[in-house]
């Protein structure tokens, strides 16, 4: 089974931390931030074994950018991603609900 090496963007890194800001001190559920938090890097550890075999995504602006798209875990968000031989990087986080694809540079 192949492995890949999981880096986390500076951009990702913003986008959990604007997510886990937004529950903490806007909604005031500390228990939410926390489980964000815990869900983001327990599906980015995923990404180490699975990586390679989520299929491709139906969108043609993801596919242009050869991104990949995995849905945490436990809750309502998904993590955009790239494979460049064994390294898999982690670019953007979203909710769900978002309309992410007019968000991506």
């Amino acid at each position: 089974m192949k492995t890949y090496h999981v880096k986390v963007s500076p951009e990702a890194k913003a986008d959990l931390k604007r997510y886990r800001d937004y529950l903490l001190y806007r909604k005031k559920n500390s228990q939410a931030a926390k489980n964000v938090v815990q869900d983001f890097y327990a599906t980015a550890s995923q990404l180490r074994t699975i990586a390679g075999i989520i299929r491709k995504p139906d969108s043609e602006k993801l596919r242009i950018r050869k991104l990949k798209r995995i849905n945490f875990l436990k809750l309502d968000y998904f993590l955009l991603y790239r494979i460049d031989e064994d390294v898999v990087s982690i670019t953007n986080m979203f909710h769900s609900l978002e309309d992410y694809e007019s968000k991506l540079k």
